[in-house]
């Protein structure tokens, strides 16, 4: 028969009453915001967000009772013009933690690109791309070249395709919830307008992290990172605001077979997919086992 948890509909379980000892899980802190565009004529371009840091491993031993907290890390800020971008927020599912997306350096200060799970990108006078968390993400972009550097995702470092293409490091893909998705992407470096008219935009990686503000020839907009996939904010131009960081997510699933939660708090989807049950928090809460 079909049951009722936390409000939603769940699909029929064959439960056999026995409690799980173990979860697999998946947590990615919120990605860093871009570096805002610089105001001054001359002056290089400013880096992307770095992604959150990811965590995934099977085998999380549980307590039976005990509440496990769940705390979603959102995503920082893009940065205003001449200022760096703000860094995400750390995620955690009890006693495992994904470090925050590093900001993007904003071309003005001569200050790097903060550290974080990924570390946010240079700018493009050669300021250093931040530092990333082992085992969780990537550097950002050290460019020198004019354009700012790409965000550090969890997969690579921020890379560049040529000197006004300055991308953010690729994501990683999990199928926890039953399909491939990226998580994780850093954001891409502003193109500095002064230095060419370059059409093809710094791209943020994976196709989830924010794209970098190009020249007046293709887009002069940085772009966000996508929600829930922890990925960094674009790189603004000259002048101008620069993406935010994408939030954080955490998934949590182990065999069907076995009892659900006893309680769940917080924005939770449930779902089945492979033999599991799913629990997907897109803010944060806690759960009951």
């Amino acid at each position: 028969m079909s049951k009722y948890l936390g409000g939603l509909m769940t699909a029929t379980i064959n439960a056999l009453g026995k409690k799980p000892a173990e979860v697999e899980y998946l947590v990615v802190a919120g990605g860093g915001g871009g570096g805002g565009g610089i105001l001054s004529p001359g002056v290089g371009g400013a880096g992307g967000g770095g992604a959150g840091g990811l965590l995934t491993a099977a085998g999380y031993l549980l307590t039976q009772g005990t509440t496990y907290t769940v705390t979603v890390g959102a995503g920082g800020t893009g940065g205003n013009p001449n200022e760096a971008g703000v860094p995400g927020s750390n995620s955690t599912f009890d006693t495992v933690t994904s470090v925050r997306g590093g900001g993007g350096a904003s071309g003005f200060s001569g200050v790097a690109g903060s550290p974080g799970g990924s570390g946010g990108g240079g700018d493009g006078n050669g300021s250093a791309g931040g530092t990333g968390t082992t085992g969780q993400g990537f550097p950002g972009f050290t460019s020198g070249t004019g354009s700012g550097g790409g965000g550090g995702g969890a997969g690579s470092t921020g890379y560049a395709i040529n000197s006004g293409q300055q991308c953010g490091g690729t994501g990683i893909a999990s199928s926890i919830t039953g399909k491939k998705v990226f998580y994780a992407g850093g954001g891409g470096g502003a193109t500095y307008s002064n230095f060419g008219p370059y059409i093809n935009l710094p791209l943020g990686g994976a196709g989830i992290g924010g794209t970098g503000g190009g020249s007046p020839e293709a887009s002069n907009t940085a772009t966000a990172g996508i929600s829930n996939t922890g990925s960094g904010g674009g790189g603004a131009s000259q002048g101008l605001i620069a993406g935010n960081g994408g939030s954080g997510i955490i998934i949590i699933r182990y065999p069907q077979t076995l009892s659900p939660p006893t309680a769940v708090t917080g924005n939770v989807q449930i779902g089945y997919a492979a033999g599991y049950q799913i629990y997907t928090w897109t803010s944060s809460g806690t759960v009951t086992f």
